[in-house]
């Protein structure tokens, strides 16, 4: 969570724009409607198919659509990510960042430096 917050920090500061997150906490998907919507049609579409290899599955994936016209565009990242990154406490206190008075942990913004 702390590499998360550096990298939005600095991607407001590149953009200029102020970003507010609102995290579900844990085992609350049920109630993000977009996940709803997305997860079912992609579980329809591979539904009885062999999940035999990533390439599948991201094809599978990239091949869901809904009679409302959402589409869905997935591929296969396949740049490599160091493990064990994270951000150094002094980086971390640089970040912008301004907790709601509901769930601060889960709920927060993200200004941009005004150096940037």
């Amino acid at each position: 969570m702390r590499l998360w917050k550096l990298e939005l920090q600095r991607f407001a500061d590149r953009t200029g724009l102020t970003i507010t997150v609102c995290h579900y906490p844990p085992g609350t998907s049920k109630w993000n409607k977009l996940e709803h919507r997305l997860f079912s049609h992609i579980a329809m579409n591979w539904r009885g198919k062999p999940l035999v290899s990533l390439a599948t599955i991201v094809s599978l994936i990239g091949a869901t659509t809904t009679t409302a016209g959402l589409r869905v565009r997935s591929e296969i990242d396949k740049r490599a990510y160091p493990k064990g990154v994270t951000g150094q406490d002094d980086q971390l206190s640089q970040v912008q960042l301004h907790r709601h008075d509901f769930h601060g942990d889960w709920n927060y913004t993200i200004r941009p430096t005004a150096a940037a």
